[in-house]
């Protein structure tokens, strides 16, 4: 009676594979993942985690601007808080005014015109300059002057410097003059008729003296204006009809190139 061989009731987990089949599945598996557990090829071979320090965070420099700006600007209102406290104080301490001039004689000597529309005038004028403070002190310069009447000169002159102290009053006197200065035909005819309207400008520098301290002089302008005089006849020499004529007096400070 002939043996019978019967399968094995236990399944092969492993089933035979052919020899090509079997490399590549092995090539494959060892491409996609690791063999576990690692090998000691594979632990040396991990690279190594190394903690990187933070970024610097760099500066822009629109930031840098700005920050620069903001402190310039800082500074100069500081240093106009500084200015004004200093004025302030100053002012409450001296109670600075400023002089006052008015004009306070004018006398038309001569006036007369060529032919040729040649203009010869002499003018003897005096003004009075006050000085209302009771701790300041002004310094004139040497002090021009030009009378001028619609805007032709009719005499030119000048008064000396001096210094104007403090609750004082200064009459100056000088002469003005013009010698054969042309005129327009039109203009040479009013001047010889009727009533002459004449306006005058002082112009000086003047420095403030408080105590022993002395400031820079600047610039001061004096405009007296509304003075009418007649034109003299023959010989007799006009006299101004409006005595005591007041004067505008303007500072004029130098800022670089402009002058306000």
């Amino acid at each position: 009676m002939a043996d019978r061989v019967y399968p094995s009731a236990r399944p092969n987990l492993n089933p035979p594979q052919s020899a090509s089949n079997g490399a590549a599945g092995a090539a494959g598996a060892a491409g996609s993942q690791p063999s576990f557990p690692a090998t000691k090829g594979q632990l040396y071979n991990r690279p190594i985690y190394r903690p990187q320090p933070p970024a610097k965070r760099r500066r822009s420099r629109r930031g840098l601007c700005y920050s620069c700006c903001c402190w310039i600007v800082l500074v100069i209102v500081v240093l106009i808080l500084l200015a004004a406290i200093a004025g302030g104080i100053f002012y409450a301490i001296y109670r600075p005014r400023r002089p006052t001039f008015s004009v306070s004689s004018i006398r038309l000597s001569a006036l007369n015109v060529s032919a040729s529309n040649q203009l010869t005038s002499r003018l003897d004028l005096a003004v009075t300059a006050r000085n209302p403070n009771r701790k300041v002190v002004f310094l004139y310069d040497p002090i021009s002057i030009a009378v001028t009447s619609n805007g032709v000169d009719i005499g030119d002159g000048s008064f000396p410097a001096f210094v104007h102290d403090t609750m004082n009053t200064t009459v100056m006197r000088a002469t003005a003059a013009s010698t054969e200065q042309s005129v327009d035909p039109s203009v040479a005819a009013d001047l010889t008729k009727g009533n002459i309207q004449l306006e005058i400008d002082l112009e000086t520098k003047a420095g403030v003296k408080v105590g022993k301290l002395k400031t820079k002089k600047i610039r001061i302008k004096v405009r007296c204006e509304g003075i009418e005089i007649a034109a003299p006849k023959g010989k007799n020499a006009a006299v101004a009809s409006t005595p005591d004529a007041s004067c505008k007096v303007e500072l004029r400070i130098k800022i670089w190139k402009w002058t306000i």
